[in-house]
């Protein structure tokens, strides 16, 4: 099972990659981080991104799609995978079809979560951050015991400069502008549109009642323990 998980900046995309990483037992891919394990790793390909990223640039497509391909030919990915922040351009979306066709993958499946742009604004514009710590908190769902304070070591929160209203709604437009061509692209495929504003319970729930007969139906070796567990985890 290839899954792609698209949402805007707050959508809570990070926490249903987790949910549904746990669940299926297949593991989520994020482009970040697979720049960062390469890097880290101190590959070829991690070498290069690093000379590009050190000097202020930004990897192109054909690196992060080099380094794509390598990481789902991993063994942990023989059963599936997540996606999180990749396609991000529809030719990055044709490269994955040439991936996924060359090593016998079935056809992904788009988990689009849909937000409105007030409830997103809201949400990031809400966000608070410890300095020491790093923890963050929501002013509307997470919020610290005490105001202000951070619950863990007793620091003064602070708002983040990117989450500020100005920087937050550019960061949606942007994010809007970029992968309204990628969303075109799956509409005619196995593309599911997710409402995002509710909570994420919710959310989990109606993405396994997606999936659920997906997984009865493929039977696969990741997915065996999977059915019946969707609104437990």
């Amino acid at each position: 099972m290839v899954l792609l998980l698209f949402g805007p900046p707050g959508s809570g995309k990070g926490t249903q990659s987790g949910k549904i990483s746990h669940w299926l037992r297949i593991p989520a891919i994020s482009t970040g981080d697979m720049l960062r394990e390469e890097i880290k790793a101190g590959t070829a390909l991690g070498k290069a991104a690093k000379s590009i990223m050190s000097n202020g640039g930004l990897v192109g497509d054909d690196l992060v799609n080099r380094m794509l391909a390598q990481r789902v030919s991993l063994p942990d990915c023989e059963h599936g995978f997540l996606l999180d922040g990749y396609p991000r351009t529809v030719e990055q979306a044709e490269y994955l079809d040439g991936v996924l066709a060359e090593q016998q993958l079935r056809t992904p499946i788009v988990l689009h979560l849909d937000v409105p742009m007030d409830a997103l604004v809201g949400r990031l514009t809400s966000r608070r951050q410890c300095p020491s710590c790093k923890r963050i908190y929501n002013l509307l769902h997470q919020p610290p015991k005490r105001p202000g304070i951070c619950d863990d070591d007793g620091t003064r929160l602070i708002t983040r400069k990117d989450d500020s209203e100005d920087v937050v709604t550019e960061r949606i437009r942007t994010y809007d502008e970029l992968t309204r061509p990628v969303l075109a692209y799956y509409q005619d495929r196995k593309y599911h549109q997710i409402r995002g504003d509710r909570s994420p319970g919710y959310i989990f729930e109606e993405i396994t009642g997606i999936l659920e007969p997906v997984v009865a139906k493929n039977g696969s070796s990741c997915c065996t323990k999977a059915l019946g567990k969707g609104q437990k985890s």
